[in-house]
């Protein structure tokens, strides 16, 4: 916890004075102090600011292990929902493609008709909802395992 504080506190200390070092200090019980001065031997340099910028922190990975008693899925198990999940977003993308061609229709009947652009827009519109539709089910199928 007190790892995420530090960004925000450093965040908070004035940006102003030239060379400024920050350091981070921590008592006998971890609590973290981000200060501008030494305050004991403890602290720790972790920035100093010559052009009045601080360094981004650094994203630290996550180091706690999945514990043993975690619910695990057998591989033929998760094998059948992925391709049980693989036939449906087909099915989606089929049933969409068909959409988006009714659409397409639909507009140059409009469009033979001679209708206006303001008349045109909501059938223009619904064909780009369709694609945008199919890419994101594409995306989805790109994903699968």
């Amino acid at each position: 916890m007190t790892h995420k504080l530090i960004p925000f506190l450093c965040a908070l200390l004035p940006m102003a004075v030239s060379a400024q070092t920050i350091y981070r200090c921590t008592d006998a019980n971890g609590g973290v102090l981000i200060s501008s001065s030494r305050v004991d031997k403890n602290c720790q340099a972790i920035a100093v600011d010559q052009h009045n910028t601080l360094p981004a922190p650094k994203a630290r990975a996550s180091s706690t292990p999945t514990p043993a008693s975690f619910p695990r899925v057998q591989d033929d198990t998760q094998k059948a929902r992925d391709s049980d999940r693989r036939h449906i977003l087909e099915q989606e993308l089929s049933g969409e493609q068909k959409r988006l061609d009714q659409a397409k229709k639909d507009l140059a009947d409009q469009e033979a008709r001679r209708a206006t652009p303001e008349q045109l827009g909501p059938y223009r519109d619904r064909i780009a909802q369709h694609e945008r539709n199919l890419q994101a089910i594409q995306k989805e199928l790109g994903n699968l395992r």
